[in-house]
């Protein structure tokens, strides 16, 4: 499993993190560590609009009804 060490934070950074921590219920390193997967486990952009991609190409060639037809039916029921 791997390691890093931040150096440098400043001490508002830390005391913030400190009180996340503290209101979690967590450890300042289990904090943090949430906080970084959580991060590093977001889409990139990029990644983001090629799944939007795919999810858009899956409905090509399929027809759909008009929704304000549909609503104008619904309630003339």
């Amino acid at each position: 499993m791997g390691q890093i060490l931040i150096r440098g934070l400043d001490d508002e950074t830390v005391r913030r993190l400190k009180e996340r921590a503290r209101q979690s219920g967590r450890s300042l390193q289990s904090e943090v560590k949430r906080l970084l997967q959580r991060e590093a486990n977001q889409l990139s952009i990029d990644e983001a609009l090629e799944r939007a991609r795919r999810f858009r190409d899956g409905f090509q060639g399929r027809e759909f009804d008009d929704s304000a037809e549909l609503i104008r039916k619904d309630r003339d029921r």
